[in-house]
């Protein structure tokens, strides 16, 4: 009976063979369980598909590596394949960059079949955990495991989470994407506006905390545009009294 291999290229030795090189080989396949366990290698993506091929009994093959990194320069919609047999995960960042790569996304899945696969969308280069199932014949699936975490360029929806002193860049977005308000920072800033809610029958407030001893509010309306409260309009651009009007 002869040596079989894993999906991964590990040799499988049937009982009675290969006598005086089970040392030899048994080192071959701690190798290649090494990289499996832990191993980093990094393959330029210049064509597609670019194929992640097995190599049976020898210690090497990207596809039996932990970490993968793709690199290279792509001109087009690129695909990147394992074998139908391959079962495993991967942590896999994609560096695909220079010239036009910006406008093409990277395709990881299995050589053939219609299951699932993993794609990193124009100018991602983010590093995504995917595990390949080989859990049919013909059609597996490839996922993605950090869909379901808060990464870099991720549009999780945090639910109950708590956000301690977050640092916002220059807005704030609404459901549909549109800005809500537009955040200007100034350098070594010390004033600030605090804003509390209440307890029943008691008003929520916005005050001006800080360093300084006197500190104002300004309320700014564009063009010909008023400051209205409950609907009413206050005051008009440039007249001092609406702040007068509004904080007493």
């Amino acid at each position: 009976m002869a040596s079989t291999y894993t999906g991964l290229g590990v040799q499988l030795m049937a009982t009675g063979e290969k006598a005086g090189t089970w040392g030899t080989l048994t080192n071959t396949n701690w190798n290649i369980m090494e990289q499996i366990a832990g191993g980093y290698i990094e393959v330029a993506v210049t064509s597609t598909p670019t194929t992640l091929s097995v190599s049976d009994g020898s210690a090497g093959a990207a596809l039996a590596h932990r970490c993968i990194t793709f690199t290279g320069e792509i001109s087009e919609n690129t695909v990147v394949t394992i074998p139908l047999d391959v079962q495993t995960f991967y942590i896999i960042k994609n560096s695909v960059s220079g010239g036009s790569s910006a406008s093409y996304t990277v395709q990881f899945k299995y050589v053939s079949g219609a299951g699932s696969s993993v794609t990193w969308a124009a100018g991602d280069t983010g590093t995504k955990i995917i595990y390949a199932t080989a859990d049919d014949a013909t059609n597996p699936n490839i996922v993605d495991a950090t869909s379901a975490f808060v990464t870099a360029t991720s549009t999780t929806t945090l639910t109950n989470k708590t956000l301690t002193s977050p640092k916002i860049g220059t807005s704030i977005l609404d459901t549909g994407g549109n800005e809500l308000f537009l955040l200007t920072a100034t350098g070594s800033a010390v004033n600030q506006l605090t804003y509390a809610n209440a307890a029943a029958d008691t008003d929520p407030s916005f005050t001006c905390t800080g360093d300084s001893t006197d500190i104002g509010i300004n309320f700014v309306p564009k063009g010909d545009g008023t400051i209205q409260a409950g609907g009413a309009t206050l005051a008009t651009t440039g007249k001092a009294i609406a702040m007068a009007m509004i904080f007493g």
